[in-house]
């Protein structure tokens, strides 16, 4: 596999971490700016640059975005570490006795938790994996290990036109995209804007669906022919156990271990959620508080003890370091392609190029590059989001649809872009060149349904 070893050699040697790639990206982001801006005797070009950087850091709203994203990692995380996910896990393993079932056990099981929860599907696809590999060393039947192991990061491919998908949700929440394009589109346009788009317009759309079943079918399909050619490969792994601290009961301290508290608060949880969200979720609106309120109550009722949730929580927030830090620099960029009219420059570039057809599948293959540098849907949509809205509104194309085409590019090159695999990685123990030919057959099968299914729509 000489294509793969010469795609991680790049993204080893060549490509430097997410976090330097956003430094670069906001110096470069300056450099373009400075001649779209206009020089006072107050305020020369780079000051004034800066300030529309320092204003898209800090924004308020941005900053409330990165915290929700955080927690849709972190909650999901820490529901596959209860004890009810590792008893189902447990209980799918027995289905498995060659490479094949597992792969279609750990595919399909992987991408329709992904679909509610894109940290959910990504931690359980790799445990998932990894007890996989230990029941076959237990029971003495063969897999290809790092086939199973790319089943398992299959969630990744399918996340952001999901329920916890970044853009999708952001854009459900009111006021969100008036915000987003206000000092961008003319006040008029701005004005004519929706002031949310229901995720029964975007994730729970029937063509959305359709593409999230067909993936469904299809992929499993394919690792499936592939396993047939396959030939095992060796394993000699330990059992990988989340190890929770039981110690402290005394005096106050057991309360952390108490079952009644965790069961009481997380009742009360969804109680307040049904309560305060009914209509939205009768209407199938879905926002990030929403989603996470419902996990934080569900992580309280699953672990049963505050002691275990906690270990949890300690466990799962070590993968939002990138989040935290890289977040604020994309809002940065944001910022001075608001300010310096950089977004109009490119759109206008966009609605040169393209028509009502062709822009979506334009935004496909961007946000899918895009992806590559910003490894994050989030912070994709901070910086891409305007433009794409912007073309789209000259050009006539729907807002869900450009929405969710943005969503496909972003989630189908994770199948290439190795920083999400990191967790997934640590847990089986493979590296990133074992899973790489699979992944990379699998983002082709599904860039072809994708681009028909946008042409369609």
């Amino acid at each position: 596999m000489n294509v793969t070893r010469a795609i991680e050699t790049l993204f080893k040697r060549f490509l430097p971490s997410p976090f330097t790639i956003a430094v670069l990206l906001t110096l470069l982001a300056i450099v373009l700016a400075l001649p779209l801006v206009v020089a006072t005797d107050e305020e020369p070009r780079l000051l004034k640059v800066l300030s529309f950087w320092e204003d898209g850091i800090w924004n308020d709203g941005l900053l409330v975005f990165a915290y929700q994203m955080m927690l849709i990692l972190v909650l999901g995380h820490v529901l596959v570490l209860s004890r009810p996910a590792s008893s189902l896990i447990k209980l799918l393993t027995n289905y498995v006795n060659d490479t094949k079932s597992a792969v279609i056990l750990v595919s399909v099981s992987t991408m329709s938790l992904a679909f509610f929860n894109w940290g959910l599907g990504l931690i359980f696809g790799a445990i998932m994996a990894r007890k996989v590999a230990e029941s076959a060393q237990i029971r003495g039947f063969q897999i290809n290990y790092p086939l199973v192991g790319a089943a398992g990061y299959m969630g990744l491919m399918i996340w952001h036109g999901g329920m916890s998908g970044s853009a999708p949700l952001k854009v459900s929440e009111p006021g969100h995209l008036k915000d987003l394009m206000s000092g961008i589109s003319e006040a008029s346009i701005v004005a004519s804007l929706p002031d949310a788009i229901s995720t029964y317009q975007t994730v729970f759309s029937w063509w959305n669906l359709l593409l999230f079943l067909v993936l469904l079918m299809i992929i499993p399909i394919v690792l499936s022919l592939i396993a047939k050619r396959m030939a095992p490969t060796p394993l000699d792994l330990p059992v990988y156990d989340h190890k929770i601290d039981e110690e402290g009961t005394r005096g106050m301290a057991r309360l952390e271990h108490s079952m009644m508290l965790p069961m009481i608060f997380g009742s009360f949880i969804l109680l307040a959620l049904g309560y305060n969200y009914w209509d939205q979720l009768r209407s199938f609106t879905l926002t990030p508080n929403m989603l996470n309120f419902f996990m934080l109550g569900m992580a309280m009722l699953m672990h049963r003890s505050i002691r275990r949730f906690l270990s949890a929580v300690e466990e799962a927030i070590k993968g939002t370091s990138g989040i935290l830090i890289q977040f604020p620099l994309y809002f940065g960029v944001m910022g001075i392609m608001k300010g310096s009219g950089m977004i109009q420059v490119i759109s206008d570039f966009f609605v040169s190029v393209a028509n009502d057809t062709t822009l979506p599948i334009f935004t496909f293959f961007s946000a899918g590059l895009v992806n590559i540098f910003v490894p994050s849907g989030g912070g994709q949509w901070a910086v891409q989001g305007p433009i794409v809205v912007e073309s789209a509104l000259k050009l006539g194309v729907p807002l869900p649809k450009i929405v969710m085409a943005l969503a496909y590019g972003d989630q189908v090159t994770n199948m290439l872009q190795p920083f999400w695999a990191l967790p997934l990685l640590g847990i089986t123990k493979l590296k990133a060149k074992e899973i790489l030919p699979y992944t990379l057959m699998a983002m082709l099968v599904a860039s072809v349904i994708f681009i028909v299914g946008l042409l369609m729509v």
